[in-house]
């Protein structure tokens, strides 16, 4: 970009999307902002602090930091160490109170398939294979879905003939893969794990998502010191060291598209900025709020068009360690029945913060987080006293579903903090309280960065591949380097990419 203006790109929001597209985009040279409304960077991947307890506002386990993973990839771009250590096993599910551990080690977790559903062996084989298929080519940058003819080129590279055999399955759903019989234990277990990874369940899932997803505790599961929102500080201190600018307490209020083709990005407290672009880390229809009579038509139609996505019913306790009962593990998913539909308290996923992490609790206290799906549309009652009557029933519904994983843990409670759709789109700003992203059914209906404006980006969950810290990376890596390529300076962005795959083959 020498002797020509360098570009501004304004970045809305401080999640993990928004900071790891800021991130590339400064190392790439570029001029960037970024906006965030809150006091602490993070959003739905952040970490709160309340009476001397650190809670994770909603994810509490990552993954993606093995070798040739989203946050491995991006640790040796941006030259930084993220603060984690393994989780083994990455959690216990409990199906109406019968355990089975999601091992890290693929001859272990086959023994627990053998224990638990010996007649869906093949079922796991295919789901591994397709697994490998589908790690491998996004490991190439696959630029899905396809936005562009260059994209299209990138496609077509990034296949191998190794991968070519799994194509037909991408029409598929995981449910066209499992045993015709399978026992109601077999079905409750995928589809809970794949609720929690794909936003769906195997009837709807794709194939060659849902395998990936599956495979997630194999590929390694990470806890966070500090919190899960030590992934967005440790990106927020990069940014701001490497010469990014980084505002907190500055939501955005509008986004106007000027005659020259800039856009003017305006906060409620009154500061202005000219951008060349902008990456928004919102939900479509968070864009579409702030772009007012700036919206596209194609969007307008989208998010009139569009099932609203999943909500988050959720539960920060602080637990005397003492009244604890003895796990295995810290992270449980509970199932109550598996004949009802998951979600609304009778799938609950929980993650108990390390005991040896002294920055999450007081002295001799743990936090946990417990959470479970929800429709966002009925939490946004009129009547006061009944949305305080349906929270206190979903609060009793976890409790007692996290008995099955911890007994007696209602005597630990020293403190309990409900959250529902309304509490995350207070805090978070996310319309109608929408967190996870979409459900991964089909690949055709996956979406892209689009907005309808040629300078104007979306990023973070509303993004293929959308749920997880790793699939919002990935999903961002990609945003920047079509950021970049607007800028006519894909070819520098490249050679960064491929710097740090020579690093991971050494």
């Amino acid at each position: 970009m020498t002797g020509a203006k360098i570009p501004h790109v304004v970045v809305v929001g401080a999640g993990i999307g928004g900071l790891t597209a800021a991130a590339l985009l400064v190392k790439a040279g570029l001029r960037v902002t970024v906006l965030e409304a809150h006091i602490y960077p993070g959003g739905s991947a952040g970490t709160f602090y309340h009476q001397g307890y650190r809670f994770d506002a909603g994810a509490t386990l990552a993954g993606g930091f093995s070798r040739g993973g989203p946050h491995a990839r991006l640790a040796n771009l941006l030259g930084v160490e993220w603060p984690i250590q393994p989780v083994n096993p990455a959690w216990i599910t409990f199906i109406e109170g019968q355990p089975i551990f999601q091992w890290a080690e693929r001859e272990r977790w086959r023994e627990e398939i053998e224990q638990n559903f010996p007649e869906s062996r093949s079922f796991w084989r295919m789901q591994e294979w397709l697994a490998e298929q589908a790690w491998q080519v996004s490991a190439r940058n696959f630029p899905f879905p396809p936005q562009s003819l260059r994209d299209c080129g990138d496609l077509v590279k990034a296949l191998r003939p190794s991968t070519l055999p799994a194509a037909p399955f991408a029409l598929l759903t995981v449910g066209h893969l499992l045993p015709r019989r399978s026992s109601k234990l077999l079905r409750a277990f995928v589809d809970s794990q794949l609720l929690i990874s794909a936003q769906t369940t195997s009837p709807h899932a794709n194939a060659l998502y849902g395998s990936a997803a599956l495979d997630l505790p194999r590929r390694g599961v990470h806890h966070v010191r500090g919190g899960i929102g030590q992934l967005a500080k440790t990106l927020a201190d990069w940014l701001t060291h490497n010469g990014g600018t980084l505002y907190y307490r500055q939501p955005v209020e509008s986004i106007v598209v000027k005659q020259d083709g800039n856009l003017l990005v305006h906060t409620r407290k009154g500061l202005q900025f000219q951008a060349d672009g902008v990456v928004a880390n919102l939900t479509p229809w968070g864009l579409a709020e702030v772009l007012g009579k700036s919206v596209p038509q194609r969007l307008q139609n989208e998010i009139h068009a569009r099932p609203k996505g999943w909500g988050a019913f959720t539960l920060y306790l602080g637990l005397e360690k003492a009244e604890l009962p003895a796990v295995p593990a810290d992270h449980f998913q509970v199932v109550v029945n598996a004949g009802r539909p998951l979600g609304e308290g009778n799938s609950v996923f929980i993650s108990l913060s390390p005991q040896d992490d002294p920055l999450r609790a007081p002295p001799g206290m743990r936090t946990a987080t417990l959470s479970t799906h929800t429709r966002v549309a009925d939490w946004w009652l009129d009547d006061r006293s009944a949305y305080e009557e349906k929270r206190q029933a979903y609060t009793e519904k976890m409790l007692a579903a996290a008995e099955f994983a911890l007994p007696g843990i209602r005597r630990a409670v020293r403190l309990c903090l409900p959250g529902t759709p309304r509490t995350f789109a207070f805090y978070t700003r996310r319309p109608y309280g929408m967190v996870g992203g979409f459900p991964q059914t089909s690949l055709l209906a996956a979406r892209g960065s689009w907005t309808g404006i040629s300078n104007l980006w979306l990023v973070g969950d509303s993004i293929f591949p959308g749920q997880s810290t790793a699939g919002v990376t990935l999903g961002a890596m990609r945003v920047a380097r079509q950021v970049l390529d607007y800028f006519s300076a894909q070819t520098e962005f490249d050679g960064l990419i491929l710097k740090a795959e020579r690093l991971h083959s050494t």
